[in-house]
């Protein structure tokens, strides 16, 4: 008996690329585009009343961006595995989008066989980053590369915590440190992770699966 096809819904403000993807989609055997929306606010509105495997969101849209609808869906609880979709590769979008929950964050102008790729790993509770010429597709189960060994448990548990995006001054009333010691630990995180800033070292903390 075949398995029943990933429940995808799409929502992007360009009515174009919307029609094309959802027609090159429903060709997949194993997909089936269930929900379709042209802006944030429609959106939100069908997506509280379609269940869905896999939801793919357009970053920069009018009145309700794709950020926006993250948040709102995380905030009610109902927000399904998700691949942003965006033109520009905005290191920004992308650490926001992590942050609201997304599960992925692809360039538009991947290929087809690429999209449907992530599509069924996001589905499988992978994570798929497409942005950063540095980061690749995290597979569910496997690590790409070896992980640190030497990382402590408290920069693990701060590495947890630089997903939410706080400052250092936050860091520390978080964990009760000095201001100081965060930024020692934050130090010797980038530099055990070979990371030069904070978005990248929480992205590869994800592709490791230290976080």
């Amino acid at each position: 008996m075949n398995a029943a096809p990933l429940r995808v819904g799409l929502v992007d403000d360009q009515t174009l690329v919307r029609e094309g993807l959802c027609r090159l989609l429903d060709y997949a055997p194993d997909v089936a585009v269930v929900l379709e929306a042209g802006d944030g606010g429609e959106a939100l509105e069908l997506i509280r009343h379609t269940p869905l495997d896999v939801l793919l969101l357009d970053v920069r849209m009018p009145t309700l961006d794709g950020i926006g609808v993250l948040s709102a869906l995380k905030a009610e609880d109902r927000l399904p595995p998700t691949l942003m979709l965006t033109t520009f590769n905005d290191d920004v979008a992308l650490w926001q989008s992590l942050r609201a929950g997304a599960r992925g964050f692809i360039l538009k102008d991947v290929t087809f066989a690429q999209l449907l790729t992530d599509v069924r790993e996001v589905a499988r509770g992978g994570t798929v980053i497409r942005a950063l010429s540095q980061v690749h597709p995290l597979r569910s189960g496997e690590a790409a590369m070896p992980v640190p060994s030497d990382l402590t448990e408290r920069e693990r548990e701060l590495l947890q915590l630089m997903v939410g995006g706080y400052s250092n001054r936050e860091l520390a009333d978080l964990t009760g440190l000095k201001e100081g010691t965060v930024k020692n630990y934050l130090s010797s995180i980038l530099i055990k992770l070979g990371a030069r800033d904070r978005t990248r070292a929480v992205l590869l903390a994800l592709e490791l699966r230290l976080i």
